[in-house]
Parts: structure tokens; sequence; C-alpha cells
């Protein structure tokens, strides 16, 4: 009976270690299964003449981006403004 619920202990164990990766390992396969079927749909829809490609890619319209600057821009800004009063 003792070595049954050792063996029970260290499958648990195991189980509990191993668990998440083997659900990532499962979400990824499924990740991919859906990437292969999407790619062989769009292939499969480019094949045919005379049809349009509804999964196009909208472009984003210039007035929808954001217009708060990057970290790096306003630096440079905050230096070039900080020459120009200087000298």
């Amino acid at each position: 009976m003792n070595a049954l619920s050792e063996y029970l202990t260290v499958l648990a164990l195991f189980l509990l270690l191993a668990g998440p990766a083997l659900v990532g390992h499962l979400h990824e396969r499924r990740i991919d299964r859906q990437l292969k079927a999407a790619e062989a749909a769009q292939a499969a829809s480019a094949a045919r003449p005379g049809t349009r490609n509804l999964a196009r890619t909208r472009t984003q319209k210039s007035s929808s981006r954001s217009t708060v600057p990057s970290t790096a821009t306003w630096y440079a800004e905050g230096r070039r403004s900080k020459k120009l009063v200087s000298s």
C-alpha cells in the first residue's frame, strides 16, 4: 500500500509540473492547424479567377493613428529646442 501511494504521489507531482507545458503544446498545435487551414483557404480563393478576396487587410487611415510622439522623438525635439534657445 505504501508503494502505491508513493507511485501516485510521484505521478501527481509529474502531472502538476508537466501539465501546463502539455496544455501549452496542445494550444500551439491547434493554432498551427488553424493557420494552415487559413493559408490553404486563402490560396484556394486566390487560385480561382474572378472571385474577390474578402480577406484583404484594411489599410489604416492616417487620422486614426496615434498622434503621441515616441519617447525618442520627444527627447530629440527637446534637445533641438534647447540648442536653438541657447545659441
